[in-house]
């Protein structure tokens, strides 16, 4: 096969809809948009998805429940489990090396959760810590320290 005997497949393409062009073409005077109307119209007649015609849209529709808290403190979990594999003896674990690590970026506010078990004797320099975490750090001989926000 050479590059120019290459063509689309059978049915693939289509010829376009030439509109106005009389009335024996079935495409003519009012080319295909009926009469009237906003969609007869020229330009933009595009509707945004979620308008119903004037009908009280869903979202208004639907009725609302609960309450978001505009003052919600969002911390990045990091469990000792994982402090206790990725880093060595005597280390000292800040939020800035954990985001080197991956486990968060370094703008999140990191939170020290208590799930698994440490054995390593850690520094640990984080935004916030649960009560296992906390003890489960200090029998290991490590410390806690909480940082400002």
């Amino acid at each position: 096969m050479k590059l120019h005997e290459l063509q689309p497949h059978p049915g693939a393409t289509k010829e376009r809809k030439r509109v106005g062009r009389g009335i024996g073409s079935g495409h003519g005077k009012t080319c295909g948009r009926g009469h009237k109307g906003q969609k007869s119209r020229s330009g933009d007649r595009k509707m945004p998805p979620w308008f119903e015609g004037g009908q009280t849209p869903l979202h208004m529709r639907v009725p609302k429940r609960g309450f978001t808290n505009p003052n919600r403190v969002e911390y990045t979990p990091v469990n000792v489990g994982v402090l206790d594999k990725l880093f060595e003896d005597g280390a000292e674990v800040t939020p800035e090396a954990l985001a080197e690590k991956g486990l968060c970026s370094k703008k999140d506010l990191v939170k020290i959760l208590g799930d698994g078990e440490i054995t390593k004797k850690l520094k640990v320099k984080a935004h916030a810590f649960s009560k296992t975490a906390k003890e489960k750090i200090e029998k290991a001989g490590g410390t806690c320290e909480v940082i400002g926000k």
